[in-house]
């Protein structure tokens, strides 16, 4: 029973936790359907509403996108337009710096249209159209404005000369005139839209052209600056007695004249600069001039003014401080009024190297001079002799302190005689020039080789260097130069190739003591030694002899050629090849008598007498040899051909005519054996034709006579067989020459 009571009891308290349960279950089941329910609810429903508001959110976004770029792109719109209809007003009112301002504005807000990506619009177009339009009219406005306060008045470019030009040309500056606008807010209105530099440029031209370069190149002309109440001029006077050129501290006056007028009612504009880029801060309109026009003025100014004043002689060199000094001043003045930078030295710069500028000067001079010389002719001649002296600088002896003394060029010993010893005394004229003819050309060459010389010693050491090494130049050009310019006259004219052979003579004898006479002279450089023109000698010693011996060649050309045409003096009992060889022998003779007439008083003595014999020598050699090869002469011929030498003999000394005065020139007639080296071969050859058997044989003396000295025995034979018959007495006569 009491089991049944504890079940009971548990039985009792079960049930309604079971149930309990059961509820919960219950409960569970129907949330759980609830659930299912919610979810195919949210899953059908919500999920399509929340899709929708999502698309819904983008559109509205982008939307907003589209609208806040339209809305800025009509902001842009709107700013153009008011800038544009801002910048008309302002120019109407000739408020030009705004007017350019609101213009730059529409410009930056066209920009940011223009660069919005993937945007489009035809009106961008028509925007840029107008924007031009207001630009050009701007502009346009700006430019009249400009005209107003600038004017030149310049003459009609035709039917004036340059210098007329320039007397009428004026500038008129209405800065301060009430009736224009402010010089200031045009050039700023002007840089705002990036037109000033152009417009200056312009302005930089005409001042070159019609201001500052006149002044630099004319002399006579003088800048009149006038202020008038609303108008400053700047006009110019032309003086009648004027130089022909003016000295820079002259030129430096008259431009810094022009700049401080300028600089007084225009260039002293201050200006905003606008852009990046550019330096910061406010700049002066001279500085934007100088920038553009400085280089070719400093330019103009150092070709037309500087190179000019730089001296031509070593002894100005030192008044040409000034120069430097007023070329410094005037660089400060254009710096002061801001024309020209701080750094900038170029005409200063050129001035201080007068040194160099001098000795180039100076080397261009005398090139040109030498030049000159070169190539006028040859044929001026003067007649140089062992006691003639040049018009050479006084060269100081180098044992005299500062005495000076004239050298004579062509003796390079003391007068008097030199002492070698006690039993030979040396002629004072030993080292010097034979007497003899040059050209007039030549001498002034070497006068002004000497004078450039004596300005080198002068001069600074790098002038020095220059001014020797152009001396040495001026020689080498003679030898290039004299050769080709005159080279058909040299070939043609025997004359002229005997001077130009004793000017090379002459030439090379300086140059032997060219450089040494100024070792002396001073401390320069060139006192070391190394100044020579020594080297220079064997080549002008070998042009003078080369031109005189294609000379000779020609000469001697020309003599066979005439005696070419005497029949070989064959047969001279026909009439009319006696008539041949007389008539070459005539011309051979016109011939040396020829040349011996242009070569007297030319040559010296030794030359004249050494060329006129090698020339007759020539002729009398072919003689020989054509006689000497005939193998037949019968006694007419023979008598003929006698009367033909004689002629030679008697009137081939007679060429030799090397002095004017007749009476003097009897003593080389007579030496004409000395010159001739076939003379006595002649001689005996005439000898030969007019003896008999037994006078030949007794000429040859078993090989020792006369004859012999001058005839092999093979020719004496065969002109034994050629004048005598084949007799006993002609076989015993050939057997003893042997």
């Amino acid at each position: 029973g009491e089991v049944c009571t504890v079940i009971n009891k548990k039985y009792s308290e079960f049930l309604p936790s079971m149930r309990s349960a059961e509820d919960l279950v219950a409960q569970v089941e129907g949330l759980a359907n609830n659930i299912d329910l919610l979810r195919a609810g949210i899953e059908n429903e919500v999920q399509r509403d929340l899709d929708v508001a999502v698309a819904e959110f983008t559109e509205l976004k982008q939307q907003l996108e589209r609208d806040t770029l339209v809305l800025s792109v009509l902001q842009k719109l709107q700013e153009f337009d008011r800038a544009v209809s801002e910048c008309s007003s302002a120019l109407l009112e000739k408020q030009h710096v705004p007017a350019a301002q609101h213009l730059e504005k529409a410009r930056s807000s066209l920009r940011s249209l223009e660069s919005r990506g993937g945007f489009e619009l035809k009106i961008l177009k028509a925007l840029g159209t107008e924007l031009t339009v207001q630009t050009q009219n701007v502009i346009y406005h700006l430019g009249e404005e400009w005209q107003k306060l600038v004017v030149w008045k310049l003459p009609p470019s035709k039917g004036s000369s340059a210098l007329e030009a320039v007397v009428l040309s004026e500038l008129h500056l209405h800065t301060q005139d009430a009736a224009v606008p402010p010089v200031a807010a045009v050039l700023q209105a002007l840089a705002v839209l990036g037109e000033l530099p152009s417009k200056l440029k312009d302005f930089g031209q005409l001042l070159l052209q019609y201001i500052l370069k006149p002044l630099i190149s004319h002399p006579s002309l003088e800048p009149v600056p006038e202020e008038q109440p609303d108008v400053f001029i700047l006009r110019f006077r032309s003086q009648e007695l004027a130089l022909d050129e003016s000295s820079p501290m002259e030129v430096f006056d008259r431009i810094k004249l022009v700049f401080e007028f300028l600089h007084k009612h225009l260039l002293s504009v201050p200006l905003e600069q606008p852009g990046e880029g550019r330096r910061e801060g406010r700049v002066t309109l001279a500085e934007l001039l100088g920038e553009l026009i400085w280089e070719e003025l400093s330019d103009c100014l150092i070709h037309n003014c500087l190179v000019n004043s730089i001296p031509t002689n070593s002894s100005k060199l030192e008044q040409y401080k000034e120069v430097i000094e007023s070329t410094e001043e005037f660089e400060k003045a254009l710096k002061r009024i801001q024309f020209l930078k701080e750094d900038t030295t170029a005409l200063l710069k050129y001035a201080c190297n007068v040194d160099s500028h001098f000795a180039n000067k100076k080397c261009q001079d005398v090139i040109m001079a030498a030049r000159n010389l070169m190539t006028s002719e040859i044929h001026n001649t003067v007649k140089i002799t062992p006691d003639s002296s040049i018009a050479l600088p006084e060269l100081r002896d180098p044992g005299s302190g500062d005495q000076l003394k004239v050298q004579r060029p062509c003796s390079l010993v003391h007068s008097g005689t030199v002492n070698l010893g006690s039993e030979s005394r040396l002629s004072p004229f030993t080292l010097c020039l034979p007497p003899c003819r040059i050209s007039s050309s030549v001498q002034q060459l070497l006068e002004l080789a000497y004078h450039t010389l004596l300005e080198a010693t002068a001069s600074t050491d790098l002038c020095c260097v220059q001014l020797f090494d152009c001396v040495r130049n001026i020689f080498q050009l003679f030898y290039e130069v004299v050769p080709t310019y005159h080279r058909e006259n040299l070939q043609k004219l025997p004359q002229l190739a005997a001077i130009h052979h004793n000017n090379c003579m002459y030439i090379a004898h300086h140059l032997l003591t060219l450089g040494h006479q100024f070792r002396y002279r001073s401390t320069s450089v060139l006192s070391n030694g190394a100044a020579t023109f020594v080297d220079l000698v064997p080549g002008f010693r070998r042009l003078g002899m080369e031109c005189f011996l294609a000379q000779m060649r020609v000469q001697k050309g020309e003599i066979l050629e005439r005696l070419s045409s005497a029949r070989n003096f064959s047969n001279m009992d026909d009439e009319e090849n006696y008539c041949a060889a007389n008539k070459a022998i005539k011309q051979v003779l016109h011939q040396l008598r020829r040349l011996g007439m242009v070569w007297q008083d030319v040559l010296p003595v030794n030359v004249y007498c050494k060329a006129m014999g090698a020339l007759l020598n020539t002729a009398l050699a072919e003689i020989v040899t054509r006689i000497a090869a005939l193998e037949d002469i019968s006694a007419e011929d023979a008598d003929r051909l006698y009367s033909l030498c004689r002629v030679m003999v008697e009137e081939g000394p007679q060429v030799f005519t090397p002095l004017l005065e007749e009476d003097k020139n009897k003593k080389y007639q007579e030496e004409v054996p000395v010159y001739v080296q076939k003379w006595m071969t002649f001689k005996e050859l005439m000898i030969i034709l007019q003896a008999n058997l037994q006078e030949i044989v007794d000429q040859w003396a078993d090989g020792k006579g006369p004859l012999a000295e001058e005839f092999s025995a093979a020719e004496v034979k065969s002109l034994i067989r050629a004048l005598f018959q084949n007799t006993e007495r002609r076989a015993a006569a050939l057997a003893k020459i042997k």
